[in-house]
């Protein structure tokens, strides 16, 4: 089992910047591939992005690639989505997510065994 904490949600202007961060327990978080998703009321929620386990590749949705970077420090059990240059479609419920394969990144909800409580991002025009 591992539990997942976000943080670093807020309400920021467009074109702006916040860095949210997932801490997580467990020992078999570094076995984990990670992943952010993301809800706005009334929405599905949507893949953001994900890294493997080791962090040596991600993946992006197509409407935050060259804004989003996700990251990971297995030594702090922390993962991170740095979101720069954000717009107000942005404003959203962020959850981390964790997936036991460890070396795939799924982008459908179904993939992900772990999820956190999410924060709240809101990103004014």
């Amino acid at each position: 089992q591992v539990q997942l904490v976000e943080s670093g949600g807020g309400l920021v202007q467009a074109g702006g910047s916040l860095r949210l961060s997932c801490a997580a327990s467990g020992r078999t978080f570094t076995n984990y591939a990670m992943g952010w998703f993301r809800q706005a009321p009334g929405k599905e929620r949507e893949f953001v992005a994900g890294i493997i386990s080791g962090g040596g590749r991600t993946r992006y949705a197509d409407s935050v690639k060259g804004r989003f970077t996700i990251s990971r420090d297995n030594a702090k059990n922390t993962v991170y989505l740095q979101m720069n240059s954000l717009k107000p479609e942005d404003t959203a419920v962020y959850y981390c997510a964790a997936d036991f394969r460890g070396y795939l990144i799924g982008s459908a909800r179904a993939s992900y065994d772990y999820w956190g409580q999410g924060t709240q991002v809101t990103v004014s025009s």
